[in-house]
């Protein structure tokens, strides 16, 4: 018996704390979803020249969406070329990075260069709409801009090379000539035999299988994907070295050390962008073009390394058999940044005019 005047505790009390269980169960949630969604999202990138954002140092043109695109000259005056090229800068990189050109063939060609930093890279602003097309109307109208004439020429490395596709889709008509070099390629290209997709996909280091799976099923986990730390992201991203070949490691002193800012923007705006753009989801295929200079105005060359261990060279030897207008050029000896080893550069610009093929087996060689 209570002790006289001493009140019990109301027999709701432990409803009362179920009530509070409910609340609480309630209240995670919803907490935790938001808090799930808030960690997949990427920061807002830090625009070049706004308020807190890194500076602005080189030149830049402003496009008609109000977007700017930063970009360098080199060669000859454009006013006294006779051969106008637009380097198109592969992955992790940016204008500075545009194949170097010696004065002497510059001067001897007649070749003005135009570099520029893609959407998202080092002073370029991002572009939170780019698709596989806005970039090749980014080109044409960077060109305008910069008042190349009706026609130019085009060179794209590594995914520069892969945007080179896009420019013979939507530009072509604008194009004189295109050399494309080591290009990447997109695993789900319509047209592509399954046994020649598997075999390039099964050359991958297995965490760089699941950093492409993820780009191109699931777009929207790119930026957490190659951010977090519990398992490996992309080996590219990281530089593993096991990802270059002999040859590739004689040439990495040329880029690695490089003392410009190419991700001061942010990483999703350019390098998670590439992955989202370059191994998306197309609607076209460019197995499907057709020769866009039949009448023998232009060429289209492309250049591979056949011990590239970054991207296989399987699907060029491929896309090369079935577009018999495209002139290949297979180095046996040369990994992925073939283009930086001594002298490679002006080899390519001057064989931009020669278009013959050797084959030696299933090995096609510079002509």
């Amino acid at each position: 018996m209570a002790a006289s005047g001493v009140k019990r505790p109301p027999r709701s009390a432990p409803a009362s704390s179920g009530g509070m269980v409910r609340k609480l169960i309630l209240a995670l949630a919803v907490f935790l979803p938001a808090l799930l969604y808030q960690q997949l999202q990427p920061p807002p990138p830090k625009i070049c020249g706004s308020l807190g954002g890194p500076p602005v140092t080189g030149t830049r043109t402003r496009l008609k969406d109000g977007r700017h695109l930063a970009y360098l000259e080199s060669g000859v005056p454009k006013d006294q070329a006779k051969y106008k090229i637009i380097f198109v800068h592969g992955f992790d990189s940016c204008r500075y990075d545009a194949l170097p050109i010696s004065p002497e063939l510059a001067q001897e060609l007649g070749i003005y260069q135009l570099s520029f930093d893609r959407p998202g890279y080092a002073e370029s602003d991002p572009n939170p709409a780019s698709t596989e097309k806005s970039i090749a109307l980014d080109i044409e109208e960077l060109a305008d801009n910069l008042q190349l004439g009706p026609k130019f020429y085009l060179m794209g490395f590594s995914m520069g090379g892969e945007i080179m596709w896009s420019c013979l889709k939507h530009i072509s008509h604008r194009l004189a000539g295109v050399a494309i070099l080591g290009p990447v390629g997109n695993y789900w290209w319509s047209g592509l035999p399954s046994n020649v997709s598997w075999h390039v996909w099964n050359q991958q280091l297995p965490q760089d299988k699941w950093a492409v799976w993820v780009s191109h099923h699931l777009p929207w986990l790119t930026y957490w994907w190659n951010s977090q730390k519990l398992f490996p992201a992309s080996s590219v991203i990281a530089y593993n070295p096991a990802l270059f070949s002999e040859g590739d490691k004689l040439l990495m002193s040329k880029f690695a050390f490089r003392t410009y800012m190419i991700r001061q923007q942010g990483e999703y705006g350019c390098l998670h962008r590439d992955m989202t753009v370059g191994f998306g989801k197309w609607s076209w295929s460019p197995l499907e073009l057709e020769d866009p200079f039949a009448t023998g105005e232009g060429k289209v060359h492309l250049w591979h390394g056949a011990e590239d261990l970054i991207v296989p060279v399987s699907l060029s030897r491929y896309l090369s058999e079935k577009l018999t207008w495209v002139i290949y050029h297979e180095l046996p000896k040369s990994g992925h940044m073939f283009p930086l080893a001594d002298g490679m550069a002006d080899t390519i610009r001057q064989n931009g005019s020669r278009g013959s093929r050797v084959v030696v087996g299933d090995i096609r060689l510079v002509t």
